[in-house]
C-alpha cells in the first residue's frame, strides 16, 4: 500500500488523479495540497470527488507531509512545486515525488535534479503510455533518418486554458530530436519569406491551442516524395492520471535519482 499526497488537488488533473487513486486498492489517499485562494472550497479530500475520504487538504504541504510515502504533484505553479521537492527532499522528510507539472525553466529543472540525488523523483512532462511510446518510436525514426534528407516538424495543440507553450510534451520530443539528429537550431511558428527555401538545419514547432482539446501531438518526417507522420491524440484525462498513479506505486522505496516514465513503463 502506496500512502500519497496530492498537490493540485482541485485541478483538472488534480480531481482525475484522486478519483483513480481512491479505486486503487493498493493506494491509500492521505492528504491533498492546493493554493491558499482555493484551499477554503474544500476542506477533505472526499468532497473533491463526493466520496468518503477523510483526508485533509491544506495550503501548506509541511502540515501534511509525514502522513505521506509519495507526493503526486500537478500543482500548476512551478515555484510552488520546487518549494514542495525542497520540503520533499530535506532530511527530516524523505518523500518520493511524482511530478506532472510543466513550464519549468532551465535553472528550475536543473535544482530538480541536484535534488533528487536525495530522493527518487519522477519527473515527467507526459505519463500516458501512448506517449512515452511516441517518445521511443520519435527516436527510432529520428535515428533510422538522420541525414537522410528529412525535414522535421513538431505539431502540438491544446485546450484554450493551457498556460505553457509548447506543451512540455514538444519540448521532450523536440530533446530527443536534437540528440538522435545532432540538429540545435530550434524555431517556434514560421513566418516570413525565405528566398532559398526552408532550412535543412532546423526543427519548427508550431504550438495550437483551442476550444477542449486534451492533448494531440504529431511529429512530421518529410522527404521527397514520402512523409512519415508519428501521432498520438489524447482523448481524455484519464490515461495522465492513471500514468501518476502507477508511477507513485512504482517510485515508493526506489533509490534516490531523477527518473521518467520510460523507467516506470520500462520502455528504456
Amino acid at each position: 500500500m502506496v500512502k500519497v499526497i496530492i498537490s493540485g488537488i482541485m485541478g483538472r488533473m488534480g480531481k482525475k488523479i484522486t478519483e483513480l487513486a481512491y479505486a486503487d486498492p493498493n493506494v491509500e489517499i492521505v492528504g491533498g495540497v492546493e493554493s491558499p485562494d482555493c484551499v477554503h472550497f474544500h476542506d477533505k479530500v472526499g468532497e473533491v470527488i463526493g466520496e468518503n475520504i477523510d483526508a485533509p487538504i491544506v495550503s501548506d504541504l509541511a502540515k501534511i507531509i509525514d502522513k505521506g510515502d509519495v507526493i503526486i504533484d500537478f500543482a500548476g505553479n512551478t515555484e510552488a512545486v520546487l518549494g514542495h521537492v525542497r520540503l520533499a527532499a530535506a532530511d527530516k522528510n524523505k518523500k518520493a515525488m511524482v511530478i506532472g507539472t510543466t513550464g519549468f525553466t532551465e535553472k528550475e529543472i536543473e535544482e530538480i535534479k541536484q535534488l533528487s540525488k536525495d530522493i527518487p523523483i519522477v519527473l515527467a512532462p507526459n505519463m500516458s503510455i501512448g506517449v512515452n511510446l511516441l517518445f521511443k518510436l520519435v527516436q527510432e525514426a529520428a535515428r533510422a533518418l538522420k541525414d537522410k534528407g528529412f525535414d522535421i516538424e513538431v505539431v502540438e495543440m491544446h485546450h484554450r486554458y493551457k498556460k505553457d507553450a509548447p506543451s512540455g510534451t514538444a519540448v521532450k520530443l523536440v530533446d530527443i530530436l536534437k540528440k538522435e539528429t545532432g540538429i540545435e537550431k530550434v524555431i517556434y511558428g514560421r513566418e516570413g519569406i525565405y528566398p532559398e527555401g526552408r532550412p535543412s538545419d532546423e526543427i519548427a514547432v508550431f504550438a495550437l491551442r483551442g476550444g477542449d482539446v486534451v492533448g494531440e501531438h504529431t511529429v512530421i518526417f518529410a522527404g521527397l516524395g514520402e512523409r512519415i507522420e508519428l501521432t498520438h491524440k489524447a482523448g481524455s484525462r484519464d490515461i495522465f492520471a492513471k500514468g501518476a498513479v502507477e508511477a507513485a506505486k512504482w517510485i515508493k522505496d526506489k533509490e534516490p535519482g531523477l527518473y521518467d516514465m520510460m523507467d516506470v513503463l520500462g520502455l528504456k
